[in-house]
């Protein structure tokens, strides 16, 4: 009996000490646990906002300089207006010596049509890309930006003013073809192009003005679709601003806007050059239009 009593109680205490080492390694895993997981403090998260770089636009003054014609205005508007009447006249004394009348007056008619698509096209091309920084078209550029926060501002810029750079550009292109050519059906179809695209900018103020102010005629031939109207322009000045760019007749909008021509040549730019319209970007306080008054976006 004592030989079997003494190896269990050899055990016991083997195996109490064994459960007292066991006991005395759990406190120091725990203290290491803690001091490894203690809370660092919060901090607030640094954001960094992305913004648009917009060129400022500083809200035009009614007596500013800028909107008035100075004398060079008024000899760039004289010497454009000048050459496209010598066109216009070469044609017809060459008609008349010829005695072809048909071909000169179908060739107008064309210049008429195409100088809408004309000055669509270049509205669509400096309301999307390139900036103040652009070459040669900078300021253009940086004026049709203007138009877009102020529209009711071109109602105010003098004749002269409004026109000159239409009219300067207009003299050094059709000038040299007017002392070259004796066409009459060329030079029929430059002088009204021409003649219509140098004038689209007073077209596009008048597409501005309100019914009780513009002249009689000019409102009908709005109505009666000759001019681009009131109505179908202001359609260019509301959300998404990528709309009605024509603003001689306004004839080619309905057929661009509809077949989504505009839309194609931004995704093939895109795709080719990785060049980006503003019109696929909201548009921001630049863009939204001010009214100078309520009668300002009056269109009857």
């Amino acid at each position: 009996m004592s030989i079997l009593s003494q190896p269990s109680h050899t055990l016991r205490p083997s195996r109490h000490a064994s459960e007292r080492r066991y006991r005395l390694s759990i406190p120091t895993a725990i203290y290491c646990s803690t001091t490894t997981t203690k809370p660092s403090p919060v901090t607030e998260p640094l954001l960094i906002q992305p913004q648009l770089l917009v060129t400022p636009v500083t809200r035009p003054v009614l007596d500013d300089q800028i909107l008035q014609s100075s004398w060079s205005h008024k000899a760039w508007l004289t010497t454009g207006c000048t050459t496209v009447l010598a066109t216009l006249a070469n044609s017809i004394t060459n008609a008349t010596g010829s005695q072809m009348w048909l071909e000169p007056i179908l060739a107008s008619l064309v210049g008429y049509v195409l100088a809408d698509l004309g000055s669509g096209v270049y509205h669509w091309a400096i309301d999307n890309y390139g900036d103040t920084s652009t070459p040669i078209f900078g300021s253009q550029i940086e004026a049709f930006q203007g138009h877009h926060k102020w529209p009711w501002t071109i109602t105010k810029r003098a004749f002269a003013n409004n026109l000159h750079a239409l009219a300067r550009a207009t003299t050094f292109v059709v000038l040299p073809i007017d002392l070259i050519s004796h066409d009459s059906t060329l030079l029929g179809f430059v002088g009204v192009c021409s003649g219509c695209i140098m004038f689209s900018q007073q077209f596009h103020a008048w597409a501005h003005g309100t019914k009780s102010k513009l002249p009689p005629l000019v409102v009908a031939l709005q109505d009666s679709g000759i001019l681009v109207s009131r109505l179908q322009h202001s359609a260019h000045h509301r959300p998404p601003y990528n709309n009605n760019y024509c603003i001689v007749s306004g004839l080619w909008n309905e057929f661009l806007d509809k077949n989504k021509v505009f839309e194609a040549l931004e995704m093939i730019l895109f795709f080719k050059i990785g060049l980006r319209p503003r019109s696929w970007t909201e548009p921001n306080s630049e863009w939204i239009a001010e009214t100078e008054n309520p009668a300002q976006i009056e269109l009857q």
